[in-house]
């Protein structure tokens, strides 16, 4: 049984350790969950995102416009869109911006075969289904799709239920934002919370750093951390994203 006091700790040295990162994306959920938890530590990560953008001009223009998630009235220069190439980016850029500049004609399709390739095509797509529905933006999609997307993240969790890794986590966390915690094992939270490291991180676990193996991963840490602060609060008592 996993007590209230063990995942209070957990979170508090996830905090802890994420707290030292210069990577972006660490900075870009950092930034998420101050918005929706008001963790103190977590106030400027919005402005250390903006003063790492500036130092990495070949992803400058992506991180621009993925800066959206942090600051609704955010401003893109005219090639930045363009920019974004990979294509789980574009994706939840998309749904970041849907609000602003609606659909390509083809999004319910693009998201649909994400749910059905499931793993991370799968997680993306529901984070980006989290972020629609933050917008407000209503699109159309077919019968049972919801229901399908859940369940194919669910089936990440189920899938070897004894062993935690980064998609996983990415499942389970974004499971808990899209308010269905429910459906995230409370034996997969209590491994998650058995695993952190002394330091406070979780090491890379689905590919870890061959170099220092010990080594506690942004990555990793970043994930765990947001399934357990949903965990502590759950996502009916947070802050909606807009």
């Amino acid at each position: 049984m996993l007590t209230e006091a063990q995942v209070r700790t957990a979170v508090a040295n996830g905090i802890r350790f994420l707290n030292g990162t210069r990577e972006p994306y660490g900075l870009w959920f950092m930034g998420m969950m101050h918005r929706l938890f008001k963790i103190p530590e977590f106030a400027d990560a919005l402005k250390r995102y903006d003063e790492v953008t500036a130092e990495r001009p070949k992803e400058a223009a992506v991180l621009r416009v993925l800066r959206r998630l942090n600051d609704a009235n955010n401003p893109l220069q005219p090639d930045d869109w363009d920019s974004v190439l990979i294509h789980t980016d574009r994706v939840l850029a998309t749904a970041l911006y849907c609000d602003r500049l609606g659909f390509p004609p083809s999004y319910a399709d693009v998201l649909d075969r994400g749910v059905k390739e499931g793993g991370y095509h799968a997680t993306h797509v529901l984070l980006a289904w989290v972020w629609l529905q933050d917008n407000r933006c209503k699109l159309p999609v077919r019968d049972g799709f919801v229901e399908d997307l859940y369940r194919a993240n669910v089936a990440i969790l189920e899938d070897h239920p004894t062993l935690v890794n980064d998609l996983k986590l990415e499942a389970a966390a974004f499971l808990c934002m899209a308010r269905q915690g429910q459906r995230v094992d409370p034996r997969f939270v209590r491994h998650v919370v058995s695993i952190q490291r002394a330091d406070g991180g979780w090491g890379r676990l689905d590919t870890p750093n061959a170099a220092n193996p010990d080594e506690s991963s942004w990555h990793s840490t970043t994930l765990a951390l947001l399934l357990l602060l949903h965990v502590q609060f759950p996502r009916e008592q947070a802050t909606p994203t807009r």
